[in-house]
């Protein structure tokens, strides 16, 4: 038996290119299906615009969309200053990146009075001990204490526990509260228009603290003419987490650590895809990576696990020869049977980089990357290396890069 080729000693210098500050959106279009859409296929470039995306699917193929939805996750609070001293206490930011107490996203959401997340703190030198507290003037006028407080240190990350008085729910406090995290590049302040265009049209599952911005070029006069043109549609969720703008820093990517990703994927998603031959055309690289997860849960389901989760390295350390597309989807709903589950909940670490082999995902709609990030390496994969072609066609087109940028039509 043979294993895969592991991409660990893969260098990520190798996946740089030169991206001016100038061509990164800092804002959006004023009309999302208004941007430019390059097509690659089978290593012919060329550009059209994101309208006329749907007469480039093949007819009756499935394609799959992630319906998170981006919450309002950056906290302030202000520390008070000490006894006598004039002027305003130090900022702390607190920054919520998943569910601790209770670890169910929607739970979590529900809960009156008292919830803990792990989070990230700006500003952590001038925190030294203590709750801190903010005054919140909620829509109906009433006003809530909240109160937040450190509880321990979990990896790179803190244990908060928020802890607030009246008749709301955690949800409620945080649309009140808090702001929506656009990405660090962009480099400014987050502004109320934001709160719509860092959306997907089709968000509907709170819990990404970074938007899945393949999809925030499509509007419902696009979804139309998918359903128009004999595009089956679906959804799953990922709940993109704040490692997804980690910069690889080690030097070989097999130093970088994934961060954890959760998923929610229902029954019928899977019975779709079986439908479908086990093929899809994803939106985005986390329905990419959801996609391609489930592939290995299902191995996993097969030998037996009771957990699914991915681990980072699995693609790569899974002997040959590997069940196929169908039969690994087939583990899947029996493992759901087994458990009476009409939703799968799991989470993943996958890596997918150059070696990988594609399972599900046969085109992609995406964005354009980062330099050196594990994104490109997704894509990379996905080219079969022919990335740069891409990407020196977006750079002298006059593409404009990253969230709120272009998009591109993927076919290998």
């Amino acid at each position: 038996m043979v294993k895969m080729l592991n991409p660990k000693n893969i260098h990520i210098a190798d996946y740089n290119y030169d991206l001016p500050d100038e061509r990164i959106a800092k804002f959006p279009l004023a009309k999302r299906d208004a941007s430019k859409l390059l097509i690659y296929r089978q290593g012919k470039v060329s550009e059209d615009v994101f309208t006329s995306l749907p007469q480039y699917l093949p007819k009756g193929a499935l394609m799959v969309f992630n319906n998170t939805k981006v919450i309002q996750a950056r906290l302030h609070f202000r520390k008070r200053p000490p006894s006598g001293a004039g002027g305003l206490g130090a900022l702390i930011e607190v920054f919520c990146l998943e569910p601790a107490v209770p670890n169910d996203y929607q739970l979590n959401f529900s809960q009156k009075g008292r919830v803990q997340w792990y989070c990230l703190v700006g500003n952590l030198k001038k925190w030294k001990e203590g709750a801190l507290l903010r005054e919140i003037e909620m829509p109906d006028g009433e006003k809530v204490t909240l109160a937040c407080e450190r509880k321990g240190i979990h990896g790179t990350s803190h244990l908060i526990e928020f802890t607030w008085g009246g008749n709301y729910t955690w949800a409620e406090l945080l649309d009140a509260v808090g702001e929506l995290p656009i990405p660090p590049y962009l480099n400014r302040e987050t502004q109320e228009s934001d709160k719509t265009t860092y959306q997907t049209v089709y968000s509907k599952i709170k819990g990404s603290v970074a938007a899945p911005t393949a999809g925030l070029h499509f509007t419902e006069r696009v979804l139309n003419a998918l359903d128009a043109a004999g595009i089956d549609r679906e959804e799953l969720t990922l709940h993109v987490g704040a490692g997804t703008f980690k910069p690889v820093k080690s030097e070989e990517i097999g130093g970088h650590d994934m961060h954890t990703e959760h998923i929610a994927v229902r029954r019928q998603t899977i019975e779709k895809l079986i439908a479908h031959g086990g093929e899809a055309i994803a939106v985005g690289t986390t329905s990419v990576r959801t996609l391609e997860s489930l592939y290995y849960m299902g191995i996993l389901a097969a030998q037996g696990a009771e957990e699914l989760h991915v681990p980072q390295w699995m693609p790569y350390e899974t002997l040959n020869p590997q069940p196929s597309t169908l039969k690994s989807l087939q583990s899947l709903l029996s493992y759901m049977d087994k458990h009476h589950l009409d939703v799968l909940h799991s989470s993943t670490q996958i890596i997918i980089a150059p070696g990988y082999e594609y399972h599900i995902v046969k085109q992609m709609v995406t964005n354009f990357h980062q330099p050196q990030s594990t994104l490109l390496l997704l894509v990379s994969a996905f080219l079969k290396g022919d990335w740069k072609k891409v990407y020196d066609y977006a750079l002298s087109h006059d593409f404009r890069f990253l969230s709120y940028g272009d998009s591109s039509l993927l076919i290998p």
